[in-house]
């Protein structure tokens, strides 16, 4: 027991037993810990600790808790939330340091615990139903010497500094942020030829599923150069996190905290930082909880939802346009005969799989390509489109837009296209919120007309002028998009924010070293495509598209990417104020554009999947439940154990709303007898708040069985003990 909690305790919840409903709990436990659980779920704000909540021993291995009626009663989620800390698993004593909890171990005290922004609900949500969705990676090269240990410190003096990287979640049942004292820190060095290739790292940290319910929503991996690089020897040093905690702008904050505590000898001065996220959450609770007004309203004079039809945007000029459009003009020294998707050579070459990080796939289903533009042709980028008054973001947003319209084959007719924003998320009105990390960058839907007879530095304008409107409510939710599709035309995103290598780069240098930026990998984040953009340390511009391969192929990826770099190399060249949309369109390459498919769907919206069927009536009908915030890993070893002769069922975590969960269990339990909602340690609050959804609807009240944490490798067997008693005993009137 470690002296810090219960081994192998299983809860038993049953709202028909005693006076207004017992918990038995079986196993052998200290009978303390008992009244420290209690104190916990108090201070949670669910007001459990009542003299009329007594604990009973019937043994050293069974004990009854008799629940109090009347006002007096806890809330159903309370006493789920008392029974998953009693069976949860032993944390790790004080001063015992970050490695004393196992990997994949809940943590169990709430020393402070607070909300969760919309996004961050948003995001968890998106979690549970594309998993790989939410997992985004940072590659840096640290050029000379690195002391491992000092590297190590300096992350855990980061941790100890930022209340992000102590934060996990808890259900009971809706997500709350839990805040511990300590920070647990995920640094793993990899010496030369531990991975067949470097490449192959990158895809290992990714499948390395995040379990929400400990602090360690990033994780870092070092891999020492080989000897071939005794010369000028490097450390490749990779960032794993989860978007539910933190964003990009936010894991390059904290490795510029890393670099100066690495500097100062892995310590950082000062306490720990305030505001926080969770003053960032307090903050948004108090604001309009609303999604964007260019969003939910689609008012005329507004480009990101003009009415459909042929009639052009109000701001994109007047409705009269000749009925055939002139001839394209094309750039001088280009044609199009003969260009295909893989024509474009040299600096702006779209990368394909097997060169470096982008070509690992990352994880099953996700694929990643790279695409370059040099130095050189970068700066003719920018220079080129603050000609007309915008930045290289409208000129990439711009180019994804015409590819939009080409793939619908429409021309010269006018259309609306739509796609993803990503914003930094950093416009709420709070001190320091450029400082904090947290999860802020978000995505807003931006639809507009593309019409082939306007010139192309009037759509730039259009463009740069509807995502200037969006950023005013870069914080909100989106709510969806009316006109398309959902999560239609993919994801854009330009990285912006602080640079550790500007910020400590010459103070590094002094001791011999330098850091590169190497990729930003990207998540589709529930499109089927995401495309990010960024600049390296030598000012060139890459492109970095990750695509779901359940919805798009490799060659389909491989030549959206291509069209793009080779648009944002011939746009500074050939494009002048005369241009034309109609021009632009001709410059493109005679191969199709494939169109970009709407964003992955939940994988089945069927509330129940049946495990188990049973020939004959049974007393009980079982309905397994998965722990929210842990790895889904199916119950495929609790059926091996299961003998009992019930039928067994599964609530399925991507079931959508709760009232249609509500519903499905209602019909079960109606149809097999009395139902039995039973899951791991942290399933508690949600079967308790399930079973009294049910009981309100005129169903006898479900029993309720919380078994030992899943990270025990012996929870399966008592989970299934513990579901074939609870099964038996419903045959009780």
């Amino acid at each position: 027991m470690n002296g810090e909690g219960p081994a192998g305790v299983c809860a038993v919840i049953d709202p028909e037993q005693g006076d207004h409903g017992t918990m038995e709990l079986h196993g052998i436990w200290d009978t303390a810990f008992f009244h420290r659980a209690l104190h916990r779920v108090a201070e949670s704000g669910r007001g459990v600790r009542h003299p009329g909540c007594r604990l009973v021993a019937h043994g050293e291995d069974l004990h009854t808790v008799e629940l109090p009626g009347g006002r007096a009663a806890p809330a159903p989620a309370a006493v789920g939330l008392l029974a998953d800390l009693l069976t949860a698993a032993p944390e790790p004593r004080p001063g015992t340091g970050p490695a004393a909890a196992a990997a994949g171990q809940p943590c169990r005290t709430l020393p402070r615990t607070g909300p969760v922004t919309p996004l961050q609900q948003q995001r968890l949500a998106d979690a549970v139903a594309w998993p790989g969705h939410q997992v985004e990676q940072i590659l840096w090269r640290w050029h000379g010497p690195l002391d491992p240990a000092r590297f190590e410190a300096a992350w855990h003096a980061v941790g100890e500094r930022e209340s992000v990287l102590r934060t996990a979640f808890v259900w009971d049942p809706r997500p709350r942020a839990v805040v511990f004292d300590r920070a647990l820190s995920d640094v793993v060095r990899h010496p030369h030829r531990t991975v067949t290739r470097r490449a192959v790292l990158p895809a290992r940290e990714r499948a390395r599923a995040f379990d929400l319910r400990r602090p360690a929503a990033v994780r870092l991996a070092l891999l020492d150069s080989g000897p071939g690089d005794a010369a000028a020897p490097f450390t490749d040093v990779l960032l794993t996190y989860h978007r539910a905690l933190l964003d990009s702008w936010s894991v390059r904050l904290l490795m510029r905290e890393c670099c100066r505590a690495y500097l100062a000898g892995g310590t950082l001065p000062g306490g720990e930082r305030r505001p926080d996220l969770g003053d960032c959450a307090r903050r948004l609770a108090a604001q309009d909880p609303g999604p964007a007004p260019g969003v939910r309203k689609e008012p005329a004079h507004r480009p990101t939802a003009p009415p459909p039809g042929p009639a052009p945007d109000a701001r994109q000029g007047p409705a009269h346009r000749p009925t055939e459009s002139p001839p394209p003009v094309r750039p001088p020294g280009h044609t199009t005969t003969g260009m295909t998707a893989g024509a474009a050579t040299g600096p702006g070459t779209a990368t394909g799989p097997g060169h470096g990080m982008a070509g690992t796939g990352m994880a099953a289903g996700t694929g990643v390509l790279r695409g370059v533009l040099s130095p050189a042709r970068s700066t003719r980028l920018t220079h080129w489109a603050a000609r007309w008054g915008v930045a290289e973001s409208s000129v990439l947003q711009a180019v994804w837009a015409l590819l939009l319209y080409r793939a619908r084959d429409i021309a010269p007719a006018p259309a609306i296209v739509g796609f993803g924003l990503d914003f930094p998320g950093r416009g709420l009105l709070l001190d320091g919120i450029e400082g904090i990390p947290g999860p802020f960058e978000n995505t807003l839907p931006l639809n507009l007309t593309v019409d082939p007879a306007l010139t192309l530095p009037h759509l730039l304008r259009t463009l740069r002028d509807a995502v200037m409107d969006l950023s005013a409510y870069e914080w909100t939710t989106p709510a969806p998009a009316r006109t398309l599709g959902p999560r239609a035309g993919g994801l854009l995103a330009f990285d912006c924010g602080p640079s550790p290598e500007t910020a400590y780069g010459h103070e590094l240098a002094a001791h011999g070293i330098r850091l590169e930026e190497q990729e930003a990998a990207g998540a589709p984040a529930g499109y089927a495509l995401r495309l990010r953009a960024g600049h390296d340390t030598r000012r060139a511009l890459v492109l970095t598209c990750a695509y779901d391969r359940d919805l798009i192929d490799d060659t389909t990826a491989r030549t959206l990417l291509a069209h793009t770099v080779r648009m944002l190399r011939l746009l500074p060249v050939a494009a002048t104020a005369a241009t034309t949309v109609a021009d632009v369109l001709a410059w493109m390459p005679r191969t199709p554009t494939p169109p970009v498919p709407d964003g992955p769907a939940a994988r089945d919206t069927a509330p129940l999947l049946l495990l188990r069927g049973t020939p004959a009536p049974a007393t009980a009908t079982v309905c397994l439940l998965d722990t929210p915030g842990a790895p889904h890993t199916g119950h495929r070893e609790l059926l091996r154990h299961y003998r009992g002769p019930e039928t067994l069922t599964a609530l399925r975590p991507t079931a959508g709303p709760p009232a249609a969960r509500t519903d499905a269990l209602v019909r079960l339990a109606r149809a097999g007898g009395r139902l039995v909602l039973g899951g791991y340690s942290g399933t508690g609050a949600l079967a308790c708040e399930l079973a009294h959804q049910v009981t309100l609807a005129g169903v006898r009240p479900p029993l309720v069985v919380v078994g030992g944490p899943d990270s025990d490798p012996h929870a399966p067997r008592g989970l299934a003990a513990a579901l074939q008693r609870a099964s038996a005993s419903a045959a009780r009137p």
